[in-house]
């Protein structure tokens, strides 16, 4: 390595005018939290036909129209991390506020309601910690980048190395163009800039890696601000429409390091990536009593995509502790880019039945197909702004994410007229095929402006909720307790498997994957008032 400490810093690795997403970043936005108010969580949310609990807002818009009070409420608590050891600025346990909202219902005739709302909630939180360590066995991040520029060119999932005239290393399309290739993303950058071509011969070499350790800080939220209009026809049949604002808060730093084999040192690689945005939806849903003088009822709802009009940022470095080769010790990049994504569309049927007044119990079923995220990029025309798909990531989008089922099963037990026990359990199935990765070879703007190459494929999750409820005349107190796990192989970068025609031998970079843990408790108080 050369003995010079120098700083290679790039205010931007392109100058594209055109921008987008990657699968994995994108499906972080696409995952809800069980949230809202403490009966909604402790009933495992399957209100969707039951209704008359503000939390149904924005999942089955009719259950406002089961109100018949105007109502006021407010919720938060604690939600705390199992496993993981705290690193940056992420915590384990982290007080969250989770909603606030309002009914007001109107009596339009004898038997019929008009009813308005508004409810904001924490549609999903983001503070978690991910830590993964592992053997290696001779695999490693910047043999990644080496192997795409032994590929050679664009069309074969890699890129054509050569100088720009800044003098920094790029990724061409092929050995005959100027042009940046799609494939060459900021990580590349840094490892193309600071260790693998050798400053005393200036050939180029990859370094291979016995172990890594990785940790993430997740932190942040998407919060969900919805309005609703709904009402009834003769206690019979309710309609609801919610329009719905979402606001995103996403942080995450990572600090990855790996040791080189043969005791050549090490390498440490940070990245910091910001998203923020807003996006807009609709929801609308209806709940019938097909029998007049049955409490029995069955709701139906749907959601549109969220269209989202996002920016997001990264700053990242790499400290080269190699012992031998490369060109620089240390090199940092940073970009910043608007982008838009719309989300699947989803579908929910709900069942609920009463007993007097005492027990209640609901069953729903969602469904949302993941692998139909829509990446949009977007393109200025003569001053106006459109978009269009990004073909290449949507179809890795497809062969990655899968639909999701969500089943959601609740029940409310009243022992006496003040005082309610409930129960609940949610089953999400696996949004991603257990043999997906990311694909840092796509001809695609998502690959270009990647600055990580770690993922996880996460398996289903199980939920299960408890809860209490106090109603003193007009107040009502709500306790809600909820343990979340699921399970998940990490990936520290994806696996390649490259073929050398002039020896006749394949190089293979596979890494060792890790099992980690998202099993998380919450604690959620709502205090409640209507009138």
């Amino acid at each position: 390595m050369n003995a010079k400490h120098f700083i290679l810093t790039a205010a931007t690795l392109m100058t594209l005018p055109l921008a987008a997403q990657e699968t994995y970043e994108n499906a972080k936005l696409i995952e809800n939290d069980l949230n809202g108010t403490a009966r909604y969580v402790g009933m495992g949310g399957a209100l969707e036909a039951l209704g008359a609990d503000i939390s149904t807002i924005g999942s089955n818009p009719a259950g406002i129209g089961l109100f018949r009070h105007n109502t006021v409420s407010a919720s938060g608590g604690l939600v705390m991390q199992g496993k993981g050891t705290e690193f940056a600025n992420g915590n384990k346990t982290n007080a969250s506020f989770d909603q606030i909202g309002v009914v007001y219902s109107t009596r339009t005739r004898r038997n019929s309601f008009l009813n308005f709302a508004f409810n904001y909630h924490k549609g999903k939180n983001f503070d978690y910690i991910l830590n993964a360590s592992n053997s290696l066995h001779n695999a490693s991040q910047n043999t990644q980048s080496y192997l795409k520029g032994f590929l050679g060119a664009e069309a074969n999932g890699g890129f054509s190395v050569g100088k720009d005239k800044d003098g920094y290393y790029n990724g061409y399309v092929d050995d005959n163009s100027n042009s940046t290739a799609f494939t060459w993303s900021q990580t590349d950058f840094l490892y193309w800039n600071t260790m693998i071509p050798d400053a005393k011969d200036s050939k180029s070499y990859n370094y291979l890696a016995d172990s890594y350790a990785f940790n993430r800080a997740h932190t942040g939220y998407i919060g969900n601000y919805d309005f609703n209009i709904s009402g009834n026809i003769h206690n019979r049949i309710f309609l609801g429409i919610t329009f719905g604002i979402k606001d995103v808060h996403y942080k995450g730093y990572s600090e990855y390091r790996e040791k080189l084999s043969d005791g050549l040192g090490q390498i440490n690689y940070s990245d910091e990536r910001k998203i923020t945005g807003t996006g807009v939806d609709i929801t609308a849903g209806a709940i019938f009593r097909p029998v007049d003088n049955s409490p029995f009822r069955i709701g139906v709802y749907m959601k549109t995509p969220t269209w989202y009009d996002l920016t997001t940022s990264n700053y990242s470095k790499i400290n080269n502790n190699a012992t031998e080769g490369g060109l620089y010790d240390k090199g940092n990049i940073s970009n910043s880019y608007d982008y838009k994504i719309w989300t699947p569309w989803k579908f929910g049927l709900s069942l609920g039945h009463t007993v007097g007044n005492y027990l209640a119990m609901g069953l729903t079923y969602e469904y949302e197909d993941y692998g139909s995220i829509n990446t949009r990029i977007i393109n200025g025309v003569d001053g106006y702004e459109t978009t269009f798909r990004d073909a290449a990531m949507n179809d890795h989008t497809k062969k990655t994410l899968k639909g999701v089922s969500t089943l959601k099963f609740g029940m409310e037990y009243k022992p006496i007229s003040n005082f309610a026990v409930r129960f609940g359990y949610n089953y999400l199935s696996p949004a991603y095929e257990e043999n997906g990765q990311k694909d840092t070879g796509l001809a695609s703007l998502g690959s270009s402006y990647s600055s990580a190459t770690d993922f996880v494929n996460w398996k289903s999750t199980n939920r299960f909720t408890f809860g209490l409820g106090y109603q003193i005349e007009k107040f009502n107190v709500d306790l809600a307790y909820q343990y979340s796990s699921q399970q998940g192989d990490f990936y520290p970068f994806s696996s390649m498997a490259v073929r050398d025609n002039a020896t006749s031998t394949t190089l293979t970079n596979i890494p060792t994957p890790t099992k980690v843990d998202n099993n998380r408790s919450q604690l959620l108080l709502t205090l409640g008032y209507h009138f």
